[in-house]
């Protein structure tokens, strides 16, 4: 009788915990599909720009499908006692936990590799940046990802004298606009006559041009040192986040296990609806 009870209990706390799942894996599925189809709207209110949104929809869109399956899965499995839907539902739980932990694994013991990596990447984009041999989502990604950071290059500012546009161009002085920081812009002082023209003309291809040809008024910070700094202020509260979801999956793989195993071995759910 005691076993049963229990049975009872892990049963419709698996049920009621993966309808909250289903529940929120529709609304983050919601939201990706607003974001997807309303980015006008939604770009002017949050100031982002629309490639960036395209991706953040994507992202929201895939885990609002994943978190549903989960627990279409589980309530399913759970409350019908079907066992090789509970077997489905621990070997994805499984699979995950499994991605999660090689993850984790592979970040921190190949940090330097993805660093140079993401280093090497984000200087082709810089390099290129301008000149229509990259695509325009990348250029306004790296855009956006300055301007929110506040942060210039990826090591220093000095890194963008490697664009042609910049290196290459004696007419006027130009800087990328996306790394503007306006209490340096500013002490810099105002462009004036032709040179305001020029502004208008050369602000739709992302650089903007200054007065001060000795200094740039930008961030004079990388924003790999942001990045960094970044994971070293938050590093307690990121490794708990990342403990605390493990454990949980670690729980509801248990449960959905014990759920599994104890079930009656003659009864098959499935023969009553086939």
């Amino acid at each position: 009788m005691a076993m049963k009870g229990c049975l009872s209990v892990t049963k419709y706390f698996l049920f009621v915990f993966n309808l909250l799942f289903f529940i929120l894996g529709g609304l983050l599925l919601c939201f990706g599909l607003w974001i997807l189809f309303d980015r006008s709207s939604f770009a002017s209110f949050i100031g982002s720009s629309s490639p960036t949104l395209k991706v953040f929809s994507y992202v929201f869109s895939g885990v609002g499908i994943l978190t549903m399956l989960l627990g279409f899965l589980g309530c399913l499995g759970s409350l019908k006692e079907i066992k090789c839907l509970l077997g489905f539902y621990f070997a994805f739980l499984l699979l995950l936990f499994a991605a999660q932990i090689t993850v984790g694994v592979l970040v921190y013991t190949q940090r330097s590799s993805l660093r140079n990596t993401a280093g090497k990447f984000v200087e082709y984009i810089i390099t290129n940046y301008g000149n229509g041999t990259i695509q325009a989502d990348l250029e306004e990604s790296w855009d956006f990802a300055q301007e929110q950071m506040e942060c210039c290059g990826w090591y220093a500012p000095e890194d963008w004298m490697k664009n042609k546009m910049i290196h290459e161009n004696s007419s006027v002085n130009l800087y990328p606009c996306s790394c503007k920081n306006t209490s340096a812009f500013l002490l810099s002082g105002e462009i004036t006559g032709s040179a305001n023209r020029t502004a208008e003309a050369v602000d739709r291809s992302g650089f903007c041009p200054t007065a001060a040809r000795d200094k740039w008024p930008v961030y004079q910070t990388g924003c790999m040192n942001n990045i960094q700094n970044f994971f070293t202020n938050n590093i307690i509260c990121i490794v708990g986040v990342c403990i605390g979801i493990a454990l949980l999956e670690l729980f509801v793989m248990t449960l959905s296990m014990c759920l599994c195993r104890n079930l009656d071995q003659n009864y098959n759910k499935l023969a009553r609806y086939s």
